[in-house]
């Protein structure tokens, strides 16, 4: 059974307080700049197990009262057709996806600001396909010398500039598609418009990771660390924190950098900054919430491990440097974990050098490993997952859940007019098929019965998976890790 390491409900309730706190202390309204993922923070629950991956959301809705969300986008990302590797999908067809979401929970979508406004064919037809869907957009600028011009930027021709974002509510979300959309940008823009017509509005931030109230060497922060190695982050001490109150605090290196800036635009914009440090201006209570810290070390050593496996797999693919496999390397060794942490790794490594061909190993929530081997019929992946649901519903090895009657006739469909090179049936795949048996076999449905069991298991294979494979073992909820190689055994020993 996974353990247990997070308070939920109570991170809920601190968490909401802590944002009304916050509001009041400036007084008419608080923009709150989101870091990270509103919902579907898969993230946050593989490091603290027992946080829920909506729990923001839980959050907000606590406070759907008073609160409206603000969606920013960067016209430079439309433009460049930035997309979500998590997703793949683009950043203005996540904007519409993030709205419908909001919207559908009872949250109140206020507007879109689009940062770094041009005149751009592409950009200007989003525009006018989110105005056609009632939503009102406003533009927002470059600023030539930003951020270091404070001068500049906090006058006319800076924040000035930029259109006014009429807001109803006292509680203003500003979110956005991903990094780097101009979510600072946008709230600091506000309080100055804000702040010329007379209203009380503040600024503060919540960030989930880098947890600041645990240690910097924490594996919990360390998972992040790698889980943003390829954006160069680094968790580091809070220096304007230790200096302001004596005690230690961690943040990120970008946050640091630019606290100074922020904290001049806040002095300019307010009169007088309510910061001391970069720490001071977030409102993330979730260290306060870990009731068993060594449940969320040891998940996040797994998180670990499998962001290094990854992150292999993709520079194998191209996708990222090695400079991002050697930062999580580095990382690995600084918290003392090995590969062989993970427990699916060994007994699938060895059963491929058994059989000669590629294998896969999951380990089931009682701790028991079960392998699967490449066959005629099967591919390791697939082999595997049958072989985990006839051990979660006791079912003897030897039992055949799906005939090689039902399987060939899938297989000459692939290859002799689907176009596949590749026979052996996928993961959803064999589900379907084991569904179909499932009609008139008890067995077989016994078998299919127990898929919600893989939820949180830990998955290995020595290639690395089909995109078929891997979206259906994350659609079961199951952790994979995979060598960095293409359909060939891997012969890497401990």
């Amino acid at each position: 059974m996974i353990r247990i390491g997070f308070d939920n409900k109570k991170y809920l309730s601190l968490q909401s307080e802590k944002i009304e706190e916050r509001i009041h202390a400036f007084g008419d309204k608080l923009y709150l700049e989101f870091g990270g993922k509103l919902f579907d923070d898969y993230h946050a629950s593989r490091v603290l197990p027992g946080i829920e991956p909506d729990s923001k959301i839980k959050m907000l809705l606590k406070l759907k009262d008073i609160a409206e969300i603000l969606v920013v986008i960067s016209a430079n990302d439309i433009e460049k057709n930035k997309y979500r590797s998590d997703l793949g999908i683009t950043y203005d067809a996540d904007v519409i996806r993030l709205i419908d979401i909001f919207q559908s929970k009872g949250l109140y979508v206020g507007s879109v600001v689009m940062t770094m406004y041009q005149p751009r064919p592409r950009v200007d037809a989003f525009i006018k396909r989110l105005e056609n869907l009632g939503i009102r957009v406003y533009k927002h600028y470059a600023i030539d010398g930003y951020p270091s011009d404070v001068q500049k930027i906090v006058s006319d021709e800076g924040y000035g500039k930029n259109e006014y974002v009429p807001t109803a509510r006292r509680l203003v979300v500003v979110t956005a598609p991903g990094p780097g959309s101009g979510k600072m940008a946008t709230c600091l823009s506000q309080l100055y418009h804000e702040n010329k017509r007379g209203v009380k509005a503040g600024y503060a931030k919540f960030e989930t990771f880098p947890i600041w109230s645990i240690p910097l060497s924490h594996p919990v922060n360390v998972a992040y660390e790698a889980a943003t190695a390829d954006l160069n982050d680094v968790n580091m001490i809070d220096p304007y924190h230790l200096e302001a109150y004596g005690t230690l605090a961690v943040n990120y290196n970008r946050d640091v950098e630019i606290f100074p800036v922020v904290n001049a635009m806040l002095e300019k914009i307010l009169g007088k900054s309510p910061y001391k440090s970069p720490t001071d201006m977030g409102v993330n209570m979730a260290g306060f919430c870990i009731v068993d810290d060594e449940a969320c070390k040891k998940a996040s050593g797994e998180e670990i491990i499998r962001r290094y496996y990854a992150a292999m797999c993709d520079a194998r693919k191209g996708r990222v440097g090695k400079e991002v496999v050697a930062k999580i390397e580095l990382l690995m060794r600084k918290t003392g974990l090995s590969l062989e942490d993970r427990k699916p790794v060994l007994p699938a490594l060895e059963k491929a050098e058994k059989t000669g061909a590629p294998a896969a190993a999951i380990e089931l929530p009682d701790g028991k490993i079960v392998t699967g081997k490449t066959g005629k019929l099967l591919g390791a992946s697939a082999a595997c997952l049958l072989n985990a649901l006839k051990a979660l519903g006791g079912i003897d090895d030897s039992v055949e859940l799906i005939s090689p009657a039902v399987i060939e006739p899938i297989q000459e469909l692939k290859v002799n007019h689907m176009g596949s090179c590749n026979p052996r049936l996928h993961t959803d795949e064999i589900l379907l098929s084991l569904a179909v048996c499932a009609v008139t076999n008890p067995t077989a449905k016994l078998a299919l019965e127990q898929l919600g069991k893989l939820k949180g298991c830990e998955f290995h294979s020595t290639v690395m998976l089909s995109d078929v494979d891997e979206k259906t073992f994350k659609s079961l909820g199951v952790r994979i890790s995979c060598e960095p190689q293409k359909g060939s055994v891997t012969l890497r020993k401990a």
